[in-house]
């Protein structure tokens, strides 16, 4: 089956309410470190938007606090809100959140190695529990974005490239049909030629599945030619925001991203 037969155009979101609201976010780790500090942002949507720093900037906290993973290391978030399609989600679990079309692309991938690759997607699905002729379907949906991942469907997740296990990854958080992504450095380890493939992919899921993605990404250049909106962070905080086009003609990454003064 083709991609074609599973794109329909859409048009864009009429909404005026963002899809993720951040209100004065501060998460800390070990009850004494604080990892960010004041975070407020929005997410459109149908849209892409960048968060862009250095190491240790504070953009996978966010990711997690989002998703409601920081718990699991020991993250806490002592103030703010998280509104998520409207609704308070704060304190949601993250079973919860992925039931309702929010879900995380963890940094490294972590694919299951011992499985195949069509296992993995599988596992995507679980929380939806879709009869057998859904799970098809939306199987060939993923392998018509990702053609490749169907030529290996049958091979062990762990013998695959760091390319073929994002998208693994990312196809399997489409088998939970989400509406958010969260994509955490999506580009590390990567060959150029096969960012760019999977930027293009993002896109298009975009552009005609209605998706909306936050991704944080080191990568500034390839980020801000996909993205529509862009937050530059520095030490936890938010340093510049704006549209994509704005944040790339501006100093902002070579002020707070690359540290220069």
């Amino acid at each position: 089956m083709s991609q074609a037969q599973y794109i329909a155009a859409i048009p864009p979101a009429l909404a005026s309410e963002p899809l993720l609201q951040l209100d004065d976010i501060e998460v800390i780790y070990e009850k004494v470190i604080f990892a960010i500090k004041h975070i407020s942002l929005q997410v459109a949507p149908q849209s892409i938007v960048a968060l862009l720093g250095a190491n240790g900037a504070g953009k996978s906290t966010i990711l997690k606090a989002i998703s409601g993973l920081a718990p699991a290391q020991r993250g806490e978030i002592l103030q703010g809100k998280i509104v998520y399609g409207g609704q308070d989600i704060t304190h949601a679990t993250p079973g919860q959140r992925v039931a309702q079309g929010l879900l995380q692309v963890l940094e490294g991938r972590h694919c299951f190695g011992h499985l195949t690759v069509e296992e993995n997607l599988l596992t995507g699905a679980f929380i939806r529990r879709p009869s057998s002729k859904a799970l098809a379907h939306a199987l060939e949906k993923v392998y018509a974005f990702f053609p490749r991942l169907k030529l290996l469907r049958n091979n062990y997740a762990g013998y695959t490239s760091g390319g073929e296990q994002q998208m693994v990854a990312i196809g399997r958080a489409l088998m939970a049909d989400p509406k958010l992504i969260l994509l955490d450095e999506p580009s590390m380890g990567l060959a150029p030629q096969i960012v760019e493939e999977i930027f293009e992919i993002v896109h298009q899921l975009q552009q005609t599945q209605g998706l909306s993605f936050l991704l944080a990404e080191q990568n500034a250049t390839v980020a801000l030619r996909y993205a529509n909106d862009a937050y530059v962070l520095e030490s936890g905080h938010i340093t510049h925001h704006g549209d994509a086009q704005t944040i790339a003609s501006s100093q902002a990454l070579s002020d707070s991203y690359l540290g220069s003064r």
